[in-house]
């Protein structure tokens, strides 16, 4: 196979790589967010326990995604490795490999929503609103495929610098979602069956407009044909150990909300939680960036390391890092600067002017929980990029988990500083946990240098 553009796109320099993959990216991931905010309006108007049903069901989904996400990323890093070492016909290989595991995947997801999902949600403690809880699961858990395929997709995609065709069906099922939800929800009256509908519906068409790409036009770089595949358990274990990891971290960042959650109430009650809610959303979309920057780095360090390039797989840390530090601070600070009428335009509240100020005197105080969290990025999907999955999911433990909770919980609870110490402790502990990261990756970096020059 003889290298095309796209290829040679992110095998050259690295910052114009990094910003071709990363903008369109950020946008996709943009469209999404902003599709979840958008489902939870139109299902609130259906009525309270929707809404609840809906929250219970979330983080599901959201493991679910963890997976094809994880799934994704060891392929992207095994797939960039193997284009940098001009190993084509092991890239193909590898996609094979990457599509069974996928299809693994999905069927322990289709069993776990025949045989569990009643179980799942009675143990999440939704049994008062279980029927909407199944209404909304059981299509989402049944069909997941139309989910987990399209991340797989796009994350070869991005493997072969195809950036158009990683992100534009992600963004069309977003916009998608958005338009027939209110159509499915109350037009044809499905209720929140309808919501799970509409997620489907939109999922499966950007996977057929991928699939038309691959099967129809056949004018991908990477061709995904059986008569690739060389079964390689050794491809297998590649993929798995970045994989794993990755779709680990979805689960930890669902316990480090639980966790914040249990803090906030016994140190300021279940109301602050609700003010807690409205501005972890803006600190979430904050770290977008650093998601799509870092996402963009598994492909570039990759193909660097692959290649046994030092000069690019340097200069791809370097910037990443700067990159995403610079679009981060950039956000913070307008959120810290308008804070307020934020707040205020996503209260669905009305008239509650005091969660509007407490959820804003918040948003304030957390915009600094993200201030250096581009360090510890970096270096996650610098790992995850030269295959060291199981490092960057321990760098995300130390960040996420010990370091953060653990300064919170001092801070706040045993030092009796309250809610506010909370927040302080938290954002104290990832911004350690961030430095401490990038302090790993650059000993790496280093270490790397000295192999290639020795």
């Amino acid at each position: 196979m003889q290298a095309n553009d796209n290829i040679e796109s992110i095998t050259g320099n690295p910052r114009k790589a990094i910003n071709r993959l990363a903008f369109p990216t950020i946008l996709s991931m943009l469209l999404m967010f902003l599709n979840n905010l958008i489902d939870s309006f139109w299902v609130a108007g259906i009525n309270a326990d929707a809404l609840a049903a809906l929250g219970f069901i979330s983080p599901l989904y959201l493991v679910m995604i963890g997976l094809g996400n994880g799934i994704g990323a060891g392929a992207n890093s095994l797939i960039s490795r193997y284009v940098g070492a001009s190993r084509f016909d092991d890239a193909n290989n590898a996609v094979i490999h990457s599509i069974i595991l996928m299809i693994i995947v999905s069927i322990i997801v289709l069993i776990v929503g025949i045989f569990f999902l009643d179980d799942l949600i009675i143990l999440l403690g939704a049994k008062s609103v279980s029927s909407y809880c199944l209404s909304y699961g059981s299509i989402i858990f049944l069909l997941n495929i139309v989910f987990l395929a399209p991340n797989v997709t796009a994350s070869i995609f991005r493997a072969e610098g195809n950036v158009a065709r990683a992100t534009n069906p992600l963004i069309f099922t977003a916009v998608l979602n958005m338009i027939i939800d209110p159509i499915l929800i109350f037009g044809l009256n499905l209720g929140i069956f309808g919501a799970g509908l509409a997620t489907v519906i939109a999922s499966l068409v950007g996977w057929i407009w991928m699939l038309y790409w691959i099967y129809v036009k056949k004018d991908t770089f990477f061709k995904f044909k059986l008569s690739y595949y060389k079964r390689k358990l050794e491809i297998y274990k590649e993929i798995l150990v970045v994989s794993l990891p990755a779709g680990t971290e979805e689960i930890i960042f669902a316990i480090v909300a639980i966790l914040f959650n249990y803090m906030i109430i016994t140190t300021a009650g279940v109301g602050e939680v609700a003010s807690f809610t409205i501005a972890w959303r803006f600190i979430c979309i904050a770290f977008l960036p650093c998601m799509a920057i870092g996402i963009a780095t598994i492909t570039v360090s990759g193909v660097a390391y692959g290649a046994r390039n030092w000069p690019n797989f340097n200069e791809t840390i370097k910037y990443s890092t700067l990159l995403s530090l610079a679009i981060t601070l950039l956000i913070c600070l307008a959120f810290f600067v308008f804070a307020y009428p934020i707040c205020e335009i996503f209260n669905f509240q009305a008239g509650n002017m005091a969660l509007v100020d407490r959820s804003a005197e918040i948003l304030q105080l957390l915009v600094f929980y993200n201030c250096l969290i581009s360090f510890g990025a970096t270096a996650a999907y610098t790992y995850q990029g030269v295959g060291s999955g199981f490092k960057s999911l321990a760098l995300t433990i130390l960040r996420e988990l010990i370091l953060s909770m653990a300064f919170a919980y001092v801070m706040g609870i045993t030092m009796g500083m309250g809610v506010f110490g909370v927040y302080l402790g938290a954002i104290i502990g990832m911004n350690i946990g961030s430095l401490i990261g990038f302090a790993f990756i650059w000993i790496f970096n280093m270490k790397f240098k000295q192999k290639i020059y020795s």
